[in-house]
This record gives C-alpha cells, sequence and structure tokens, in this order.
C-alpha cells in the first residue's frame, strides 16, 4: 500500500521540467485529461497522439495533485505511469487520515485504439486506468469518439470500477456471463498486483463529452462524468455537486498545453502538459564540423600494383592518418597495409552512430592512402576489442559520395563479417594512456518514505588507466554540495537488505569512493566477447563480475552469461559488511528491426531469490531509447513488501540530440516505482551487448544515414 507523507512533491513534476526545453511540435487535436492521458478534462476519449509522443502532465483540483507520463509506444498503444497525491485522503478499511496528511500513490495505465475513424465509423479504444496499483483510480472503459467537421469531437464510453461509481446500472456484459454482474472487492495492499478479476466486472456507466475547437490555439470542452469521488466526498476532502465539467485548453506553442476547468460542480481545476515527439529533433540539421572530401584518384590507379615504399613508408602513413582520425575526433588503434588493401582499426570517440563514424573514416583513408589501396577493411571497438569488420572497395566511395542515392549503394556494396585475427596488425600505442576529469552530478530518490522527492547534487571526480586498450582501471569518488537526502522511511522485509537501505550509502559515504576496478575485455573467439571486472563495482557492492557474449554480426539475436560473486560494502564505503552472494543470470536479446528490442535474463538476485526480468525498449532512429522492465521472482508479494514486484520505466537520451553537436554521451535514467530488495541486481559498467551492438548490423543499417555527414 502506499503511504500517507507530509509534504506534497513529485517526482514526474521533474519529469516534466526537465523536458520542458525539448517541446517539439505535436498533434494538434490531442489534448491530455488532467489524469494526463488523451482525452476531456477527466474523461478518456479514443484519439491517440503521433507514434512516439512522450507527455508529463501535471494536473491539481480539489484534493488532488496528479503528475502523469505518457508514452504512445506504437500507433496504437499507450502507456501511463502517474504519481498522485490527495490530501485527506486513506484507502477503504484503514484509518481515516490525520487532518493535514497527504496520501501519495502510483498508478499505471494502458490504452489501445481498437479503430481509426473512417467515414461515419468513430475512433473506439479500450484502456485499463489504474491496474497496477492500490486501485484508487481503478476502473476500465471502452470509448468512442467521432470528428466533425475542423471544429467538433463528440465521445461517448462505457466505464466500469470508479469510471462507473456515478450513474451506474447492470453490467452489460452480464449478458456473455453472469460472472461479469458481480466485481470483487479490491484487496487494499501492497500494490502492484494486476487484479485482473476486477476487468469490465460490476456495474457499467456512461460518459462522455464535447470539444470545440474555437481558434487553432483554444478548445473548449464540456463532459459528464461517471466519477462520484466516493471516498474523497465519504472522507469531506471534495464536494461533488454534479457530474458535469467545463473546461479550455490553450496551446501557446506547439508541445506546451495549459487547461483550467470548473469541476464537479465545486472545484476549479488547473493543469499543464509538456509534449514532445523523439522523432523530432528541437533543432533542425546539426553543427558537425564537415567532413573531408572523397579524394578521387586521378589517371589509372589500377596500374600502380604497389606504393612507393620508399617515398610513402609505413611509419609515415601511419602519422599521417592518425592525425587525419584525429581530427574527426577517431583514435587510430591498429592498421596493415599492403600493396592493394589496407586494414584500419579504430574507436569511434565522438559520433553517436558507429555508421557516421565508418564514413569518416573512409574518406581519410582516401585522403592519405596510395592511390593502389583499393580495398579498404574498417575494424570499430570498443572497450579495446574489434566488434566488426566493414570491407569497402575505394572505387565505390569515389562514385558514389556525390550520387543521387548513394547512402544506399554504399551500403548495398558494404561487405560486413566478423572482425579478423590480430596477426598482421601493428598496434598503435596510446599516446596518453592516462584520462581524469571532474564533472557535475545530480541525484533524484524518488517515492522515499518520508519524502516522495529526494536529491543532491555536487562534483564528481574520475579517472582511468589503460594498461592496454582492452586492460582499464577506473574509478571515481564524489562529494555533495547540497542535499536533502536522509535514510528515509524503510519498510521491513525478511529478504537481505541488499536495495533497500540505498539511501544510507548517499548520505554516509558522501566522498567516499564510489567505484574502483580493473576491467578485462576479451575475444576468446569468432562472434564470442568477454569480460572480467575485479574491484568495488558500485557503491553497495564489490567483487568479481564475469561475462560471455555470443552475438554473430549478421543476426538480430545474441545469447550471454553473467556470473559474479561480490560482498556488500559498508555504508562509508570503507570496507565490507558480511553478506555475500553468488549472482548471475543467462540473458537473451532480440532486436525486432522495427525499433524495438527486447531482452530477457533468467537467474539468480543479489538477495539470493530465483527469477527472471523482462525488458522491452523502443529506439528510435535519432538514438532515443524509451522503455521499461518488470522482474518476476520466487519472493512472493508480501516478502517484497509495497510495490509487490521489481518493475520501471528506462530512459535514454543521445546529448546530441539536444545539442546538435557530435557526442557519444548520453543521458541514462531508471524510474522505478521503489527501490526494494527482491529482483535486485548487481550495477556493474562495461556489460557486452551494449558495447558492442553499435558495430553489428541492424545498429549499422538503423544509422547508416548519416554515413555521408
Amino acid at each position: 500500500m502506499a503511504s500517507r507523507f507530509k509534504s506534497r512533491a513529485s517526482g514526474v513534476s521533474l519529469i516534466a521540467i526537465c523536458v520542458a526545453s525539448f517541446a517539439t511540435a505535436q498533434d494538434q487535436g490531442v489534448t491530455y485529461t488532467f489524469f494526463g492521458t488523451p482525452g476531456l478534462l477527466e474523461m478518456p476519449t479514443a484519439v491517440a497522439p503521433a507514434e512516439g509522443e512522450v507527455a508529463a502532465t501535471i494536473g491539481i483540483f480539489g484534493p488532488y495533485q496528479r503528475n502523469s507520463f505518457t508514452y504512445q509506444v506504437t500507433d496504437r498503444l499507450s502507456a501511463t505511469f502517474r504519481y498522485g497525491s490527495t490530501d485527506d485522503y486513506s484507502l477503504p478499511g484503514f484509518n481515516p487520515p490525520r487532518n493535514g496528511n497527504v496520501y501519495f500513490d502510483r498508478s499505471f495505465d494502458l490504452r489501445y485504439k481498437i479503430t481509426d475513424q473512417d467515414g461515419w465509423r468513430p475512433s473506439v479504444s479500450v484502456g485499463l486506468q489504474d491496474f497496477l496499483g492500490t486501485g484508487q483510480y481503478g476502473g476500465e472503459y471502452v470509448v468512442a469518439t467521432r470528428t466533425i467537421g475542423d471544429a467538433f469531437r463528440v465521445t461517448a464510453g462505457l466505464g466500469w470500477g470508479r469510471l462507473a461509481s456515478a450513474g451506474g446500472f447492470d453490467n452489460p456484459l452480464g449478458v456473455i456471463s453472469s460472472s461479469f454482474e458481480d466485481r470483487p472487492g479490491l484487496d487494499f495492499g501492497l500494490g502492484g498486483e494486476v487484479e485482473a478479476n476486477q476487468f469490465f466486472r460490476g456495474d457499467a456507466a456512461l460518459f462522455g463529452g464535447v470539444e470545440w475547437s474555437v481558434a487553432d490555439d483554444w478548445v473548449l470542452k464540456a463532459e459528464y462524468s461517471s466519477d462520484a469521488n466516493a471516498r474523497e466526498e465519504q472522507l469531506g476532502s471534495i464536494d461533488v455537486a454534479s457530474p458535469l465539467n467545463f473546461g479550455a485548453t490553450w496551446t501557446p506553442r506547439p508541445g506546451v498545453q495549459l487547461s483550467a476547468a470548473y469541476l464537479y460542480g465545486s472545484e476549479i481545476g488547473l493543469s499543464g502538459t509538456i509534449a514532445f515527439n523523439p522523432n523530432n529533433r528541437p533543432v533542425d540539421g546539426g553543427f558537425d564540423s564537415p567532413p573531408v572530401p572523397v579524394m578521387v584518384r586521378q589517371g589509372d590507379a589500377a596500374a600502380a600494383l604497389s606504393w612507393d615504399r620508399a617515398a610513402d613508408p609505413q611509419d609515415d602513413l601511419r602519422a599521417q592518418l592518425r592525425r587525419g582520425l584525429s581530427r574527426e575526433g577517431i583514435s587510430l588503434e591498429a592498421f596493415e597495409f599492403s600493396d592493394r588493401a589496407a586494414r584500419v582499426r579504430y574507436s569511434n570517440n565522438r559520433y553517436s552512430t558507429e555508421a557516421q563514424a565508418m564514413g569518416r573514416v573512409a574518406r581519410v583513408m582516401t585522403d592519405v592512402l596510395p592511390p593502389s589501396m583499393e580495398t579498404f577493411t574498417l575494424e570499430p571497438m570498443s572497450r579495446g576489442i574489434p566488434i566488426s569488420a566493414a570491407t569497402i572497395q575505394r572505387r565505390d566511395l569515389e562514385q558514389f559520395e556525390l550520387q543521387a542515392g548513394g547512402t544506399q549503394a554504399m551500403q548495398d556494396r558494404i561487405a560486413l563479417n566478423d572482425a579478423g585475427s590480430n596477426q598482421g596488425l601493428t598496434v598503435v600505442p596510446d599516446e596518453d594512456p592516462f584520462f581524469w576529469g571532474i564533472s557535475p552530478f545530480f541525484g533524484v530518490t524518488l517515492f522515499d518514505g518520508d519524502n516522495p522527492v529526494r536529491a543532491n547534487y555536487g562534483v564528481r571526480l574520475s579517472a582511468s588507466y589503460e594498461l592496454a586498450s582492452n586492460l582499464v582501471v577506473s574509478g571515481s569518488i564524489r562529494k555533495s554540495l547540497r542535499r536533502n537526502l536522509s535514510v528515509g522511511a524503510i519498510s521491513p522485509s525478511p529478504l537481505p537488505p541488499v536495495r533497500r537501505e540505498g539511501g544510507r550509502y548517499a548520505v554516509e559515504g558522501d566522498g567516499g569512493i564510489q567505484d574502483l576496478s580493473l576491467a578485462y575485455f576479451g575475444r576468446p573467439g569468432e562472434d564470442l566477447y568477454s569480460r572480467v571486472s575485479v574491484g568495488l563495482l558500485e557503491p553497495a557492492f564489490g567483487g568479481v563480475s564475469t561475462e560471455l557474449l555470443y552475438n554473430p554480426v549478421n543476426t538480430s539475436w545474441a545469447v550471454g552469461g553473467e556470473l559474479n560473486y561480490v560482498m556488500q560494502r559498508d555504508f562509508d564505503l570503507w570496507g565490507f559488511q558480511d553478506y555475500d552472494v553468488v549472482t548471475g543470470h543467462v540473458s537473451l536479446y532480440y532486436d525486432f528491426d522495427n525499433g524495438f528490442h527486447s531482452r530477457v535474463d533468467v537467474g539468480r538476485y543479489l538477495a539470493g531469490d530465483w527469477g527472471a526480468t523482462f525488458t522491452l525498449d523502443r529506439e528510435f532512429d535519432n538514438g532515443w531509447r524509451l522503455g521499461g522492465y518488470f522482474t518476476l521472482t520466487d519472493v512472493s508479494a508480501e516478502e517484497f513488501g509495497e510495490g509487490s514486484f521489481d518493475k520501471g520505466i528506462r530512459l535514454s537520451v543521445p546529448l546530441d540530440y539536444i545539442v546538435s553537436t557530435p557526442t557519444r554521451r548520453r543521458y541514462n535514467n531508471t524510474l522505478s516505482s521503489l527501490s526494494r530488495d527482491g529482483g535486485a541486481r548487481l550495477r556493474v559498467s562495461g556489460r557486452l551487448y551494449e558495447e558492442v551492438r553499435d558495430g553489428h548490423a541492424n545498429d549499422l543499417d538503423d544509422g547508416w544515414g548519416r554515413f555521408w555527414r
């Protein structure tokens, strides 16, 4: 069960602030409700935004503050995560709240658009509201929406659960089965469990409304609500005098909506929505430096069967190639030259897509290498290991650089294979194997038992030393400059406290060593990749982590295994506690070739529980990744505690999307409902699949549009 707290704050409102600068054009026909879903004011419609649209909404009226994050996963499926607060509220069966208390609750929605409007046939959607929470807003609905002309839209729907608490009548689905007539009472306990026996059962009720677009940036709304707000009215936190709601939505600029409403005959409500679509950039184009043009050979280059080694010895060619690649933000790692071919290994330090780096490397090679070298083999590297080998004919570069359709033509001509052996290669030593840097950090902890939002910021000192290109010592420390962190409320659990006491590391370990490890990456065989990490692997655990990945270059799947032995660190980050565990997983990865990437991890977790984690991410052509995960283990809901099982939302944003200058840096964040012990996994850096996938066929194909950039 979600807890009642003393302050009103919101994790999702922070997300809304963060995305404000990224707001881009959206479908002007879509407006959002106080629940943060496409709809009227409180009631949903069957209208769906463009695929990929993300919307963050804050809706406030009466005792409610609802902070919602809605994602249009496909053109028909949308999902909503909501973190709301209600003044002077408690769930049925629990003690009434004390004056001034605030009840915080997490909820999830799913909605699917069944049909599109076609002629006089309306759009139709079906939805589940708060199907994965404590059930404060629990309900289901089927809704139809019809747009009339350019200015009017009419909606009618049938609701169950909370959406049938006003004006309910016998469930029409009872004619299918008598089981639909009864709606079992909710077990208001831990939350996070799917109460499937509730769906579309019990009384049903009608709802509906109209929208009138009086101007390009103004929409007037009126609706009939089937939500009686029964529990809130029982507790005296709201007075429902009428089921009729009236309001208006103003769109001052694309991607920003502000709404005001008179709700339930007694309350004034305000809401704001920031919507953006990762498919659209905030800045058109980019600020990439112009690439070196392809140097077209003059005369009969094929007649030159060898280069003049006296005029251009290997050391000179290496130096020229190294300088040329360095100007592009690319490091030359190794090379092999012969009369007719050149093989180059390199590390891309600048470009977010490996295809763009590959195009830059190929053009520099045409500018530097002798005319007789016709075949180029490019082997991108990650963590000091080669991840693929792309073979390019020089004449194709000369022919297709400026030709219409040249991007696709180049892709059709390239042969992509597993990287070759080290035999014949000359390794280029790193001129500066030591790296260090100081950077700011900003951390947010959500859903704490005493305060739902805690944050700290400060400085992070990191350093690394390459003993070899694939053998690196690295570590970091950080010091908070300001924070409102504390240990927080820790609800009891019979499981070892591997994560629920995580706040103590941030408080007691401030200024301590966050991580300090030695990592070795290898290629033990064809299509095989390996990793061994030893040391302080993360703030909470240290030990040994090993991994093996089988990932053929031209397949959509990969399989890997990880085995770890770790000990839990002291909260001050200077020693170890008396807890150790062997943990590990077998992982299956699959790229569906349509932007969706799945992953299943099966194995043993840090608390000793066994189970599986299921992850699905949507990746856009510009590098945005947004998805979610859930973990089911042999830990029962009661043992797990509040939330019942581990789940969360994953977001990864390439920084070149924001600044429009080339960089490989990304902003990664995971928004989990709670930090609990069940399903907890080791947080070790350098996991192999994410390290090697950039140079494999599917990712190269996704980014190939940047080859000539």
